[in-house]
């Protein structure tokens, strides 16, 4: 009975993460003029996205379910939680997430970023009050994102056309597979969960999450659609590649420092 309800745990966890339309564009934006189609090339971009007619239409359907539930919700959120209190809740489901990072660096062969996830994780619960503090990058543990998308990538399996998913918003093949395996058959903190407390933790995570794309919002111009998928194209190669296949144009210290201010 208790693996039938994990597995209705993880379904549930699915259908739910479906209502952040902009969740694959979290820290995948930068001021507009320092990023352009350009950087990708129309023509690449072109092949890499054969559907795009379709992905332009899931994306309006997307962008009206934002625009009238989610985005509103956020703004509310946004409005009347403290900053600090906000920052906190992001914290915390941030460390969460340090146990995929450890999983899928050892998939990947990767041992100091194992090494990294776990010390992140042990300080922040620790000392961090349960992951509401990051006191782990002050002991110069910066976080280093591992999915199993970004796994797939590493041992060579390619990307797969450009996907505009109804509700979860840009994605691959590769990507979404990775994003299945993580949010099923991976470790994951949220096992330690009991319902109901996960869906309302789940609920939380996504409202949050949304609340802070909020100020990213004013960085995107001209034609969305373009501007978000050579965003998550460019930084999903950079993060699959560690950063060696070119310059992160999404981390430097000028756009960090931006990002954090409207944060």
């Amino acid at each position: 009975m208790k693996h039938t309800g994990h597995r209705h745990r993880a379904l549930w966890v699915f259908l739910i993460l479906l209502f952040s339309p902009l969740a694959g564009f979290a820290q995948n934006v930068q001021p507009v003029d320092e990023f352009t189609e350009q950087d990708i090339g129309d023509e690449a971009a072109d092949e890499r996205d054969p559907y795009e007619n379709w992905n332009r239409k899931v994306y309006r359907f997307n962008k009206v379910i934002d625009d009238w539930f989610l985005r509103p919700v956020a703004s509310t959120y946004r409005a009347f939680m403290p900053r600090v209190a906000d920052r906190a809740v992001t914290n915390f489901f941030n460390n969460l997430t340090e146990i995929r990072n450890l999983a899928n660096s050892l998939l990947q062969l990767k041992p100091e970023s194992a090494v990294v996830a776990t010390g992140r994780f042990t300080y922040n619960t620790v000392f961090g009050l349960g992951g509401l503090f990051d006191v782990a990058t002050a002991f110069d543990l910066p976080e280093r994102p591992e999915d199993f998308g970004q796994t797939l990538g590493h041992w060579g399996a390619g990307s797969g056309p450009y996907l505009m998913l109804p509700l979860l918003g840009p994605s691959s093949p590769r990507d979404f597979g990775g994003f299945v395996t993580d949010t099923v058959l991976l470790p994951s903190a949220w096992d330690l969960a009991e319902e109901p407390d996960v869906y309302l933790a789940r609920a939380t995570q996504i409202v949050d999450r949304r609340a802070d794309l909020i100020p990213v919002e004013s960085f995107i111009s001209g034609d969305e659609y373009i501007f978000v998928r050579n965003a998550f194209l460019q930084r999903r190669e950079y993060m699959i590649e560690d950063g060696r296949a070119a310059n992160d144009p999404f981390a430097s210290d000028d756009d960090e420092d931006l990002m954090l201010e409207n944060f």
